[in-house]
């Protein structure tokens, strides 16, 4: 996995968070598994405390709504998050309609490659407080977040895979 946090391109006072993890497992295994919002639960932090509030099953589809719950540094919050693209297999997008962050736009997409496949988020995202809460707090928390995620999708998804996993930050 690779990890980018850097300046949004064209966005002032935002940041994109941009990740690669190639996976040994068909696009539709990998699809399907991100088609059920409670594996969220699975791949996401335990020190978060994070759980899904919608009542179960959710039907995925463009304009569905998702409630969460978290702790964030002792924090309770909660998340509303919009599904605003549904491409299956092949991509998908999340926004928060309320939440922490100002801004948050979540893009999901999924390619064949090498007999797996490659997954990829784009975050764009805002929030209060300027670059040295994002360099104190926010940069951290995500990088946190989104190992922990590359880790357990590899456990979840097949031991088998493969990826490097670094962190370049343009500081800014």
């Amino acid at each position: 996995m690779t990890t980018v946090i850097q300046r949004h391109p064209t966005r002032a006072g935002a940041y994109q968070l941009q990740t690669e993890l190639w996976l040994p497992r068909p696009i539709h295994e990998v699809f399907n598994f991100f088609s059920d919002a409670g594996n969220l639960e699975a791949i996401t932090p335990p020190w978060l405390h994070f759980q899904v509030l919608t009542p179960r099953p959710i039907r995925m589809a463009a304009g569905t709504l998702i409630e969460y719950r978290l702790r964030l540094h002792g924090f309770p919050l909660y998340w509303r998050t919009e599904i605003a693209v549904w491409e299956p297999p092949y991509r998908f997008v999340d926004q928060q309609l309320r939440g922490p962050y100002q801004l948050w736009h979540h893009l999901h997409t999924f390619e064949e490659q090498n007999g797996g496949t490659l997954c990829r988020d784009v975050v764009d995202y805002a929030f209060f407080g300027g670059p040295i809460v994002h360099a104190l707090l926010v940069k951290r928390d995500l990088v946190q977040i989104f190992d922990y995620r590359c880790e357990r999708m590899k456990q979840l998804l097949g031991a088998e895979a493969q990826g490097t996993h670094s962190l370049g930050f343009q500081a800014g």
